[in-house]
């Protein structure tokens, strides 16, 4: 199965296109499941002038509503495409401490299909480097976003194989974000080129159980590369690497 999972559309503050754009690149590119992730705060405020504002100001403005709306919108898109693409009804997670950036505490997102969560590698993460107490206050099926995962694992003191384990266990997908665009400056990840080249890293995360998926993160409909995408996936089936989802849509 071909499959990304990490794309972003006009919802997100850095993204341009609407689902309808996105969802058409994918099916050109022979993308067969497709999942939208944008912003929690991208989401949730809907314009750059009210995330900037203080909360305060925020009276009538309700964050659970607009994480309902986008939900929604993108329910839509994905039956409008049926038969020619799967979609699935995704969120990304930004855990850094400041502003208006993660998700309000009160929030609920147990409807979405899956969330994805970035930042747990940094210093001002709201996790705290913790993924598996974060993700259980989520009660969403998750995944961990362009993350060295082993870098991750040696920092907290912790074998890589267990923490993988660990992640096979509570049902947490590791992503390898394979981005290359300009919103990125056609910069790759080192860790995704690490893991594609190292038999050993490939052997522990086989050996855990985990499930891998692919990712473009793709924020420009021009700048998408569909058949990167395929590469990586395929890499992946060759080498014994489960993917999310691949049973459900076979």
């Amino acid at each position: 199965m071909i499959q990304d999972l990490h794309s972003h559309t006009y919802y997100s503050f850095c993204g341009k296109d609407a689902p309808e754009a996105v969802a058409e690149a994918a099916i050109a590119g022979g993308i067969d499941l497709l999942g939208f992730t944008d912003h929690n705060y991208g989401i949730g405020f809907q314009r750059v002038e009210m995330f900037y504002m203080d909360p305060k100001n925020f009276e009538g403005q309700d964050y659970g509503r607009c994480l309902r709306r986008y939900f929604d919108h993108i329910n839509l898109i994905k039956e409008k495409y049926a038969g020619r693409i799967n979609i699935l009804r995704g969120i990304e997670i930004c855990t850094l401490e400041g502003r208006n950036l993660s998700l309000p505490e009160n929030c609920d997102i147990s409807f979405y299909d899956y969330c994805i969560i970035e930042n747990l590698d940094c210093k001002d993460s709201i996790t705290g480097g913790d993924l598996f107490t974060y993700a259980k206050k989520l009660g969403c099926y998750c995944g961990v976003a362009h993350t060295d995962l082993f870098a991750h694992a040696e920092r907290i003191g912790v074998d890589p194989l267990d923490y993988f384990k660990r992640m096979a266990d509570e049902n947490i997908f590791w992503e390898m974000n394979v981005s290359y665009d300009s919103i990125h400056n056609y910069r790759q990840h080192q860790y995704v080129l690490d893991f594609f080249q190292s038999p050993e890293k490939q052997d522990i995360v086989r050996k855990s159980g985990v499930k891998v998926s692919v990712g473009f993160d793709g924020h420009r409909v021009e700048d998408y590369l569909p058949k990167r995408v395929a590469e990586y996936c395929n890499a992946l089936t060759e080498i014994g690497i489960p993917m999310p989802f691949e049973n459900d849509f076979n």
